[in-house]
C-alpha cells in the first residue's frame, strides 16, 4: 500500500527532491544553513536525538536532562514513533545498520 502524506504538494515535492540530491554531509550543512534558521536545525536535531533515546528506552527525565527537550516535545516524538508515518523508525533502522 502506497503511503499518502497530508503534506504532499508541488513545493514539498521540490524540497524533498532537493534533499535527495545532497551527496554528503558538507552539502547538507550548506543547504540547510541557507534553508533554515539555526534554531530550526537544532530543533530537528534535538527531535532525532529524542527519538534515538526513546528507542533505547530512556526515561523522559533522562531525555530531558540530556537533550533539553520539553516533555511536550518528547511526548510528540514518542507519539510519532508509535503512531506516526513510520519516518522516525525507518531512518533509525537505517542509522542502526550504518553504525554496525
Amino acid at each position: 500500500m502506497e503511503y499518502r502524506s497530508r503534506l504532499k504538494d508541488d513545493q514539498v515535492d521540490m524540497l524533498f527532491e532537493s534533499i535527495l540530491c545532497l551527496e554528503n554531509q558538507e552539502e547538507c550543512y550548506r543547504f540547510f544553513e541557507d534553508l533554515c534558521t539555526i534554531n530550526e536545525i537544532k530543533s530537528l536535531a534535538q527531535r532525532l536525538e529524542v527519538a534515538i533515546m526513546l528507542r533505547k528506552k530512556c526515561t523522559y527525565h533522562e531525555i530531558a536532562d540530556k537533550t533539553g527537550a520539553s516533555t511536550a516535545t518528547i511526548s510528540r516524538v514518542n507519539r510519532a514513533l508509535s503512531y506516526g508515518a513510520d519516518g522516525y523508525n525507518r531512518i533509525l533502522d537505517k542509522l542502526d545498520v550504518k553504525a554496525d
